[in-house]
C-alpha cells in the first residue's frame, strides 16, 4: 500500500544545520533544495554518458530510464542505462541510509552521482539533474555545473487536485498531467471524479452511475439545439473512467512516484448520482428528485438520504474505489452539503431520533464516520474538505481545510492530520493576474500570491504544527471546459506551488525564485507545457479610446460575484468570455472622451445563467426593457443616470456569437465614464459585453 510520508521538522533541522549557503545563480532548480553548494567544475553529459544502477535494483532502474527519457524528449541525446559501474563521465544511481523522498546528488568534472534511500528519491534526484542539464534551452551536449546537493520535502503530501466532474478530460490528459506533476515534485493526485454534474468513475455493482450519470445536456439554448439525429434527443455531454483505465492510470501514476486520491463526494454534489438512482435521494421532500443530471453550476441543496440501504450503496461503492486505488486515502468530500432537505423530510428526522443524533450537521458526522469503518476495515484512511469538522469528526480522519486555513488548525489542535488548500490563494481557477481574461473566478490569485504562502499557521505550537502533512492546490473546472484551459490555469503557478511544498519557509526567497522561473519557462517550452504569461508581465495601458477595450479592461460596477464566464457547449472551437458580477452585470467603460460627440460599438453576447446561488437569485434586478428582447443603456453620470444611448438586442437574441451593436453618443464637452447595463425580461440567458470601441466624433 502507497502511504504518504511525513516529513519532520527535525528531519529537516538535521537536514539544514550546519550547511553552506545556497549555490550560485547557475545552481537552477524548482524547486530550490534543502542545500546546495556550488563546486568549481563542469560535467559534460552527452550521448556518450552512461547512467549506472546496482546489479538487480529495479527501483533505481526505472528512475534511470525515466532521467534518461526527460534527456531525450528535450536534449535529445539516448543514453545508456544499465547496471554495474559507469566509468569516469558517467552518472550512477546508489543506495543510501535516507528518507523516502529524499536524495543526494553530487557533480564533479567527472561525472554525477545519485545517492538514494528509495525510487522516491532517485526519481526526484534525476528530475534535480535533468533541471541541471535544462537550465539552457538547446539540443545536445549539456554541461552542468558541479554542486553538491543534500535535499528532502518539507511535506510529505505535496498535491494538485484535478475536478474531472464538472468537464471530463481524455485519459492521455490525465497522463499527461500526471507527468507534469513528477516534474515538480508532486506526489499526490486528488482525483475529483463525482459531483452534481456526472459521476465518472465506473462502479460495475451500480452500472447507471456511469450509464446515466456520467452525461448531461449543457446550459443554454445553442446545445440544446444539437439534437443527435439517432435518438432525436439534445446530444449528450460527458464520458467516464472505466475500471481498466483507472488501474492504467494509477499505475502510471505510481511509475512516477504519484499515489491517486479518489474522490467520492457525500452526503452533498449528489445529483448526478441521484439522477441514476433516484432511490438515494430525499424522496419524501416535494421537488427533491432530479429528473436528469443538471448542468448548473453553484450549491445544489440535494442530498443522499441516510437509509441504511443508501449506506450500503456506498460502502459497496467505496469496495471497489478501493480495488482500484491501492493508496492510503480515500476523499469522501462532505463539503456543501445544505441540510435543508434533512430538516423538511420525516423521514429523515425519524432516523435522527433512531440514531440518537442531535442535529443534521451530527447527522453528516455520522454518516461519514460509518463510511469511515468501512475504510479503516481495510487498512484506509478517509479524508474530506473542513465541513467534516462540523457535528464531530470522524476518529481517524484528516481535514483538507479549503475554507481558509482554521479547519487546519481546528484539526490539528483536535490531534488530526491537516492538508493545507485554501482558497482563493491555492484555486487555480482564480485568474492569474488582474489583466487575466481568460474564463474563471474574477479573483486573482497570482503567482507570488501562491509562493508566499505558508502552509504551517503561526498559531499552531510546533507538535501541532506536525500535524499539517502537506500543502495542495485545487483546479475546479466549472469554466475550463478544455483541456487546453486547465493547462492554461495551471502553469507556471504549479512552480510555485511545488516549491512551497517542498521547500523550507526560511529558504525561500521570491526574487530567486523568479530568477530560477526563467529556465523553467524554457523547459515548458521544450516539453510543449502551455502557461499563462499574464502574470508574468507588467499590465498593459488601459486602452484608449479608438481601441478595443475588453471587459476585464472595464471596472465592474460592482464586485458581488465576479466571474469570467464561458457557454459549455460546444465544447470544441474558441468563444469569448465575458467577466462581469452576476448578481450585477454592469460594466463601467473609464474616461470616454466625448468632446464632439462619439460614436461607441459595442460587442455583446449570451451565456446561460446556469448558477445555483440560492436567495441571491432573487435580488437580481434589471431595468425594464422596452422591447421583446430588451436593450443595451449607456449611462453617463452613473448607473442610476438617465441613458444617453439605447441599442435593442433583437438582432444579437439570434446570434449564439458576438454581435457588435453600435450608435452616436451625445456631443459633451470633456471626459465621462459610461455605465453600460443591459435591460432584459427574464434572467436567463445573461447578457454580457465582450469589448466596447469609442470611435471618432460625428
Amino acid at each position: 500500500m502507497t502511504s504518504i510520508v511525513r516529513t519532520t521538522a527535525a528531519a529537516l533541522l538535521a537536514l539544514c544545520v550546519g550547511l553552506a549557503p545556497a549555490a550560485q545563480a547557475q545552481i537552477s532548480i524548482i524547486p530550490e533544495p534543502q542545500h546546495v553548494r556550488a563546486a568549481r567544475g563542469v560535467f559534460v553529459l552527452d550521448g556518450a554518458t552512461v547512467v549506472s544502477v546496482p546489479a538487480g535494483d529495479e527501483e533505481a532502474r526505472r528512475a534511470a530510464t525515466y532521467f534518461a527519457d526527460l534527456m531525450k524528449r528535450t536534449r535529445g541525446l539516448d543514453l545508456i542505462v544499465r547496471e554495474g559501474a559507469s566509468g569516469a563521465g558517467g552518472i550512477a544511481l546508489r543506495r543510501a541510509d535516507k528518507g523516502e523522498d529524499a536524495y543526494g546528488l553530487s557533480v564533479t568534472g567527472q561525472g554525477a552521482t545519485i545517492t538514494a534511500g528509495g525510487f522516491g528519491g532517485f526519481l526526484y534526484g534525476g528530475i534535480s539533474l535533468w533541471q541541471l542539464a535544462t537550465a539552457e534551452e538547446g539540443r545536445g551536449a549539456a554541461r552542468i555545473p558541479a554542486a553538491t546537493i543534500e535535499d528532502a520535502p518539507r511535506f510529505g503530501w505535496r498535491g494538485l487536485m484535478l475536478d474531472s466532474a464538472r468537464h471530463y478530460q481524455s485519459p492521455e490528459f490525465i497522463k499527461s498531467f500526471i507527468d507534469w506533476m513528477a516534474l515538480h515534485k508532486l506526489n499526490v493526485f486528488h482525483w475529483h471524479l463525482t459531483d452534481d454534474q456526472a459521476w465518472r468513475l465506473e462502479i460495475k455493482r451500480h452500472p447507471r452511475l456511469t450509464e446515466v450519470g456520467a452525461w448531461r445536456v449543457p446550459a443554454g439554448a445553442a446545445p440544446r439545439a444539437d439534437i443527435d439525429p439517432d435518438t432525436g434527443r439534445p446530444r449528450p455531454y460527458g464520458g467516464f473512467y472505466s475500471q481498466d483505465t483507472v488501474r492504467d492510470i494509477v499505475a502510471y501514476a505510481a511509475a512516477r512516484n504519484i499515489v491517486v486520491v479518489p474522490e467520492i463526494d457525500v452526503p452533498g454534489h449528489a445529483s448526478a448520482a441521484i439522477a441514476a438512482y433516484p432511490e438515494l435521494g430525499v424522496t419524501d421532500v416535494p421537488g427533491a428528485a432530479v429528473p436528469e443530471v443538471p448542468a448548473d453550476w453553484g450549491v445544489y441543496p440535494t442530498l443522499f438520504n441516510v437509509e441504511e440501504s443508501t449506506l450500503v450503496f456506498f460502502e459497496q461503492v467505496l469496495d471497489e474505489v478501493m480495488d482500484l486505488f491501492p493508496g492510503e486515502y480515500v476523499h469522501i468530500g462532505g463539503d456543501e452539503a445544505v441540510k435543508d432537505q434533512w430538516k423538511a423530510s420525516a423521514r429523515t428526522q425519524a432516523r435522527m431520533r433512531e440514531l440518537s443524533v442531535a442535529n443534521e450537521e451530527a447527522l453528516q458526522s455520522w454518516f461519514i464516520g460509518r463510511l469511515e469503518k468501512r475504510l479503516n476495515a481495510r487498512g484506509r484512511r478517509l479524508i474530506g474538505w473542513d465541513e467534516i469538522l462540523e457535528g464531530g469528526l470522524a476518529p481517524n480522519a484528516t481535514v483538507m481545510s479549503w475554507r481558509g486555513v482554521d479547519g487546519a488548525i481546528e484539526a490539528a489542535r483536535l490531534g488530526h492530520d491537516a492538508v493545507m488548500t485554501p482558497g482563493p490563494v491555492l484555486y487555480f481557477d482564480y485568474r492569474q493576474s488582474p489583466h487575466d481574461g481568460a474564463p474563471g473566478r474574477g479573483i486573482v490569485s497570482s503567482m507570488e500570491d501562491v509562493y508566499r504562502f505558508d502552509p504551517t499557521p503561526e498559531e499552531l505550537t510546533p507538535r501541532q504544527a506536525q500535524r499539517v502533512i502537506g500543502v495542495q492546490a485545487n483546479l475546479f473546472t466549472e469554466h475550463m471546459r478544455t483541456e487546453d484551459r486547465v493547462e492554461y490555469q495551471a502553469f507556471p503557478r504549479v512552480s510555485a506551488l511545488a516549491e512551497v511544498a517542498w521547500t523550507a519557509h526560511d529558504r525561500m526567497d521570491w526574487a530567486d525564485f523568479q530568477t530560477r522561473l526563467q529556465p523553467q519557462l524554457a523547459r515548458y517550452r521544450t516539453l510543449g507545457i502551455d502557461y499563462a504569461t499574464s502574470g508574468l508581465e507588467p499590465a498593459p495601458p488601459i486602452p484608449a479610446d479608438g481601441e478595443r477595450r475588453y471587459d476585464h479592461q472595464m471596472k465592474m460596477c460592482s464586485e458581488g460575484l465576479v466571474l469570467s464566464l464561458i457557454d459549455d457547449a460546444p465544447i470544441e472551437g474558441e468563444r469569448p468570455a465575458f467577466m462581469m458580477d452576476i448578481l450585477n452585470p454592469c460594466w463601467t467603460y473609464e474616461g470616454a472622451d466625448l468632446t464632439g460627440g462619439r460614436r461607441v460599438e459595442v460587442a455583446v453576447g449570451q451565456v446561460p445563467f446556469n448558477f445555483q446561488i440560492g436567495a441571491d437569485r432573487e435580488n437580481i434586478r434589471f431595468p425594464t426593457p422596452t422591447t421583446p428582447e430588451g436593450e443595451l443603456q449607456v449611462r453617463i453620470g452613473g448607473c442610476d443616470g438617465e441613458p444617453v444611448l439605447i441599442l435593442p438586442l433583437a438582432a444579437a437574441s439570434a446570434d449564439m456569437g458576438v454581435t457588435v451593436l453600435s450608435g452616436e453618443l451625445p456631443a459633451m464637452e470633456g471626459r465621462h465614464d459610461l455605465c453600460l447595463r443591459f435591460t432584459q425580461h427574464e434572467l436567463d440567458p445573461m447578457w454580457g459585453v465582450d469589448w466596447v470601441r469609442i470611435g471618432g466624433g460625428r
